[in-house]
C-alpha cells in the first residue's frame, strides 16, 4: 500500500487519527500520502421565495479561504514528518472527490463514524480502510477475513494482502455451510501462495450473519476485519444496509478494510 489517500476535515476531531494512520501505512510500505481537503460548494446553494436557486457567494469564499488556510497548516505540519505527501483541494461532494483521488490509490483511509464510508466503498475501486477511534498498531496481531465466496470478498482479500502478510495471525471465516461463488479453500490457497498462512474456520450461525461475525471477531480480539462491501447502487446501500452497514454503524469494533 504505497499510494494512500486520507480525508481531512478541520471540523472533525478524528482527522488527526486518520492522518496518523495514513502516515503509519506509508512508513511501513515506504509509500506516499495524499491528503484531501474538500470544500463541497454545492452545499452553499440556497432557494429563494420564488423557487429559484442561487449560491451564497460570500459563504463560499469564506469556506474556501478557511480550507485553503487549513491545507497550508497541514502542509507545514506534514513537512515535519518523514513521509512524502501532497495536499489535494476539491470543491466536489466528498464521495466524488475521494473517488477521483482514489483512481490510482492503493487505499483510502476514513474514520469509523464517517457517514459516507459505505457509499464510498461501493463507489470506488480503491479499498477503504476504516480506522477505529483507538487507531491501529501496525503490524496487526490478529486479522480476520470474512469470506462468502463473492467477487466483493475476493476484491477485499486481494487488497488486504500487504496488511495480512505482516499480521501475526490470520483467520478466514465463513458463516453457515453453503456458500456460492469461490470456495473458501481456494481463498486459503491464494493467501498461501502470497506468503500468508491462514486458518480456515466455519462459524455456526447464531442470530444474523453480521451478529455471528461480530461475536467471533470480538472473541478472537480481532484488530482488522477484511470484508467485501455490498450494494448494487448507492440507494440500495443506504436503504438496505446489511452486513456492511451493521459494522459501519457499530460504535466499537476492529479496523475494517472494505472493497467492492
Amino acid at each position: 500500500m504505497r499510494s494512500i489517500v486520507v480525508f481531512a476535515d478541520r471540523a472533525d476531531p478524528k482527522t488527526t487519527n486518520r492522518v496518523e494512520m495514513a502516515l503509519s501505512l506509508a512508513r511501513a510500505a515506504r509509500g506516499h500520502v495524499t491528503v484531501l481537503v474538500d470544500t463541497p460548494v454545492a452545499r452553499f446553494m440556497a432557494m429563494d421565495a420564488m423557487g429559484g436557486s442561487y449560491l451564497a457567494a460570500d459563504a463560499i469564499r469564506d469556506a474556501v479561504a478557511n480550507d485553503d488556510t487549513y491545507a497550508a497548516e497541514l502542509t507545514a505540519q506534514l513537512g515535519r514528518e518523514d513521509v512524502p505527501f501532497d495536499i489535494v483541494r476539491s470543491e466536489d461532494e466528498p464521495v466524488d472527490a475521494l473517488a477521483a483521488c482514489g483512481v490510482l490509490a492503493d487505499v483510502i483511509v476514513l474514520s469509523r463514524d464517517c457517514k459516507f464510508a459505505g457509499q464510498l466503498a461501493v463507489s470506488t475501486r480503491a479499498p477503504v480502510l476504516i480506522v477505529p477511534d483507538a487507531g491501529i498498531i501496525l503490524p496487526v496481531a490478529r486479522a480476520m477475513v470474512a469470506w462468502n465466496g463473492s467477487d466483493e470478498a475476493a476484491a477485499a482479500l486481494r487488497a488486504s494482502l500487504p496488511l495480512l502478510r505482516a499480521a501475526g495471525q490470520v483467520e478466514l471465516v465463513t458463516v453457515g455451510e453453503k456458500l456460492a461463488g469461490f470456495p473458501a479453500i481456494d481463498a486459503v490457497q491464494y493467501l498461501s501462495r502470497h506468503g500468508v498462512s491462514a486458518q480456515l474456520r466455519n462459524l455456526v450461525r447464531r442470530g444474523s450473519v453480521e451478529e455471528t461475525l461480530a461475536a467471533a471477531a470480538s472473541h478472537a480480539h480481532t484488530q482488522l476485519l477484511v470484508m467485501g462491501a455490498y450494494g448494487h447502487s448507492r440507494l440500495r446501500e443506504f436503504l438496505l444496509g446489511g452486513v456492511t452497514r451493521y459494522f459501519l454503524d457499530a460504535e466499537t469494533g476492529p479496523a475494517m478494510l472494505l472493497a467492492h
